[in-house]
């Protein structure tokens, strides 16, 4: 019977928990505050690991994922040394960061549709309540 998870899924969750703990514990720059680990893929050598991170500040500009990324690249040595620590490898794979901006988008999407129903109630409210009054014709008898 073969196995439910393959070795490579269950390193690449480790990994990902493992991430989390020393982001939000270990990791002392500003840079990486709020951050997520959302996925990891392992490649199948185990020598990469693409990293998927989410910002929890949804409201902050697009233009900080650069700096966020920078962070974490910045942090990559100790991250993997902590990792090699913390894991039973031969070899800890090499870390590759990757935005993953699903909850930005999902945020952005939520704000459009809100405001789609709103204009819509709005105009559906306005021809509702909009009859034009007409006097009654009166019926001068000729058809």
């Amino acid at each position: 019977m073969p196995r439910e998870f393959k070795r490579k899924d269950r390193v690449a969750d480790q990994i990902k928990r493992e991430l989390g703990v020393l982001l939000t514990t270990e990791v002392k720059d500003p840079r990486v505050r709020l951050v997520a680990i959302t996925d990891v893929n392992v490649s199948a050598d185990f020598k990469h690991a693409k990293v998927f991170f989410g910002s929890f500040d949804v409201t902050a500009a697009n233009e900080k994922a650069p700096e966020v990324l920078e962070g974490l690249r910045a942090a990559s040595g100790y991250l993997k040394r902590e990792l090699s620590k913390r894991l039973r490898l031969r070899t800890v794979p090499e870390l590759r960061f990757f935005e993953d901006a699903t909850e930005r988008e999902a945020q952005r999407l939520a704000g459009v549709i809100k405001s789609a129903v709103a204009e819509d109630r709005l105009y559906s409210d306005a021809d509702d309540g909009d009859s034009i009054d007409e006097a009654p014709r009166e019926d001068d008898g000729t058809a």
